[in-house]
C-alpha cells in the first residue's frame, strides 16, 4: 500500500486516483448507505470537492482502496464553508444544527470528511494499515498548511480505531443517530500521534462514513 496526497491543482500527477476515489465513495455512501447526495452511475461528488480541498488516498497494486478529504475550517467556496460550519448554519440536512457548541474558524484546525475504505480489504490488519496511511496523509497535508488539529463528523467506532493507531481522538459534544442507522459525533484530535503505532486489529469491520447529505 502507498499513500498519495493531492489537491485539484495536482491530481493530474496521480492518474485516475481522484476519479477512482470518487467511485469508491459512490459505492459506499450511495449504494450501501443510501445517502441522498450528488452522484451519477459511477461517482459521488459534492460541493466540498472544490479547490480548497485536499485528499489523502491509498493505492494498492494500482487500485484505490481508501481515502479521505480535508480542508481548513477557514475555507470558503461560493456559498459554502466547510461541512460542520454549514451544518451549524442550517445548510445541511440530517446533521443537527447544534452538533457543535462553538463555531470553529481557524487555519490551525482542519476538517476531515468522506473517509472510506474498500470492502476489498478483508482483514483487520489490512484495514488498520490503510486507515493509518490515510490519516497520516491527512496530518501531513494539514501540518504543511499550519494546522495542529483535525476534526470530523464520524461514526463513534472510528474514535476507538484512531486511538488504537496511536491518535488521541476524543468526542466533542453529544452523538446522534443518522438515517443510515449509525451513531455519529464530532471527533477531534491533535495532528500527530500521541504514541507509537504497532499494527493490530482495529475492529473496523465496515468502511467509516464521514459526511451527511446536503440540502442541495
Amino acid at each position: 500500500m502507498e499513500n498519495v496526497t493531492f489537491s485539484l491543482s495536482t491530481l493530474h500527477r496521480h492518474g485516475s486516483a481522484f476519479y477512482d476515489y470518487l467511485g469508491l465513495r459512490k459505492r459506499f455512501f450511495v449504494d450501501q448507505l443510501g445517502w441522498n447526495i450528488p452522484h451519477d452511475d459511477d461517482v459521488e461528488m459534492d460541493q466540498y470537492d472544490n479547490p480548497r480541498a485536499h485528499y489523502s488516498v491509498v493505492i494498492r497494486d494500482g487500485e484505490v482502496i481508501g481515502g479521505a478529504r480535508a480542508m481548513s475550517t477557514t475555507a470558503t467556496w461560493g456559498g459554502h464553508t466547510y461541512m460542520l460550519r454549514d451544518a451549524l448554519a442550517g445548510k445541511l440536512v440530517d446533521i443537527p444544527a447544534d452538533i457543535m457548541a462553538v463555531e470553529v474558524a481557524s487555519n490551525a484546525v482542519w476538517e476531515c470528511t468522506r473517509l472510506v475504505i474498500s470492502d476489498n480489504l478483508r482483514t483487520h490488519a489490512e484495514r488498520s494499515t490503510c486507515l493509518s496511511l490515510i490519516v497520516g496523509g491527512l496530518i501531513g497535508v494539514a501540518a504543511e498548511n499550519g494546522a495542529d488539529r483535525l476534526m470530523s463528523l464520524s461514526p463513534l467506532a472510528l474514535m476507538r480505531a484512531l486511538r488504537q493507531l496511536g491518535y488521541a481522538a476524543d468526542r466533542v459534544g453529544e452523538p446522534y443517530r443518522n438515517d443510515d442507522g449509525r451513531q455519529y459525533a464530532v471527533l477531534s484530535m491533535p495532528a500527530a500521534r500521541s504514541q507509537p503505532y504497532s499494527p493490530r486489529a482495529t475492529h473496523l469491520a465496515q468502511p467509516m462514513a464521514l459526511h451527511a447529505p446536503s440540502v442541495v
